[in-house]
């Protein structure tokens, strides 16, 4: 059993990982359940996606969008690629679900005292962007499908007319945004398995692919170095016992852009069921 203890210095972590974001979407229903709140939290990518409910207490809302949406609408797979030029339908994940089909209450996220900031990247620096957002709903909208914007296979999105890619290319866990705030008691929700690591060798990025953002081709190279050093900072505060990590325990058999349900449903479980097994007061 681990323990974790709530205070003015408390803040959520929230990973990426595409469709193994589904882990934190049990994660984040156990703690609405357990009626357990932040004074600050931070989410890159689907970890922007998810926390977006969370914040507005919208139980069960992250895993509709990750399993019974995709179920029904198959939204991710390359004849959208093909199609509208985007790997998934971001016309119904970040349109038809938050307006129609499951609408985001803005409202209760606006009234939600504790901060919330997600990650972007800025494709002219290269570098990570915060961006908060409580009261524009279009706003909070470019915000959070910028942050889930995959290099590659789906397009340059833009905020505040600037133009941004995926927070995971330059911040994929961002404890240190977060101690920075003056939030240095983190509780982490990690994607992968404990030891993960990325491949060392620097990411392809071909001369003709973004080359009007050349610090975005570079950060994109150095990517897994980076997102290396960020994993072991976490396990050395980790080990230090100055932060609180839940991350699967299982080997991981989904991938970012996973299409089977049924082990999209069995990673919410463990989410669930690793939450509770934190004793937060």
């Amino acid at each position: 059993m681990k323990h974790y203890t709530l205070n003015s210095r408390s803040s959520l972590v929230l990973e990426g990982g595409g469709m193994r974001g589904v882990f934190t979407c049990g994660v984040l229903d156990n703690l609405m359940d357990r009626g357990i709140e932040f004074p600050y939290a931070i989410g890159v990518s689907a970890g922007a996606c998810n926390g977006l409910s969370y914040m507005s207490h919208q139980r069960g809302r992250a895993k509709f969008s990750n399993i019974d949406l995709l179920e029904k609408y198959h939204y991710i797979g390359f004849r959208h690629l093909i199609t509208k030029g985007n790997i998934m339908d971001f016309d119904l994940l970040f349109d038809e679900f938050p307006n129609r089909i499951i609408p985001y209450d803005y409202e209760a996220y606006a009234q939600n005292a504790g901060r919330y900031e997600m990650v972007t990247t800025n494709c002219t620096t290269g570098c990570a962007e915060y961006l908060e957002e409580k009261s524009d709903p279009e706003r909070i909208i470019d915000i959070v499908r910028a942050s889930s914007s995959l290099p590659f296979v789906t397009p340059i999105s833009y905020v505040d007319g600037r133009p941004m890619l995926d927070g995971g290319i330059s911040d994929s866990i961002p404890v240190v945004r977060a101690t920075e705030q003056g939030f240095d008691n983190c509780l982490v929700v990690l994607t992968r398995n404990a030891g993960y690591r990325k491949s060392a060798k620097p990411s392809f990025v071909p001369s003709f692919v973004y080359r009007r953002y050349p610090m975005l081709q570079e950060a994109i190279r150095h990517r897994n170095s980076e997102y290396n050093k960020q994993m072991e900072l976490v396990e050395r505060l980790e080990s230090e016992g100055r932060i609180t990590v839940i991350r699967p325990e299982r080997p991981i058999e989904v991938g970012r852009m996973e299409r089977d349900t049924r082990r999209l449903v069995a990673l919410y479980d463990e989410g669930y069921e690793l939450a509770s097994k934190v004793a937060i007061r």
